[in-house]
């Protein structure tokens, strides 16, 4: 497979699955930086998430860890499980496997974050939650 293939896959899965599971959140805009299958059974995708003032990224889970790091902006992240906290750029945050949650930008600009998702591969990378 050709890398702009490979990279076409990589747009889909990350991007438009969840987006064929239920409607796309308006005011989100995800760019695809790299994907590689590792550790065995897994993907590591690396990807930029931008939220525009006001709005959310939606109710949803990983089949896999994602952590990431704050660029820009500020967000309130909702986690399962643990209390609601306040984001801004330089904090880093982990959201464990199969934990539903949601991101929304508070700020007066957009919100920014660098996400590393390390995932089943035979799963969707997102689900909207139940």
């Amino acid at each position: 497979m050709s890398a702009l293939a490979r990279t076409a896959v990589v747009a889909l899965v990350l991007f438009a699955a969840p987006a064929l599971a239920q409607d796309a959140p308006s005011g989100i805009k995800r760019t695809p930086l790299q994907s590689i299958d590792f550790p065995e059974g897994y993907k590591t995708v690396t990807g930029l998430a931008e939220v525009a003032p006001g709005h959310s990224s939606g109710l949803h889970t990983h089949p896999g860890i994602e952590t990431g790091y704050v660029l820009e902006g500020e967000v309130v992240m909702s986690v399962e499980g643990e209390p609601d906290r306040t984001l801004k750029p330089g904090d880093s945050f982990v959201i464990p496997p199969g934990a539903a949650h949601d991101v929304k930008s508070v700020g007066s600009v957009p919100a920014k974050a660098l996400s590393v998702f390390v995932v089943d591969k035979s799963k969707p990378l997102a689900s909207p939650a139940k």
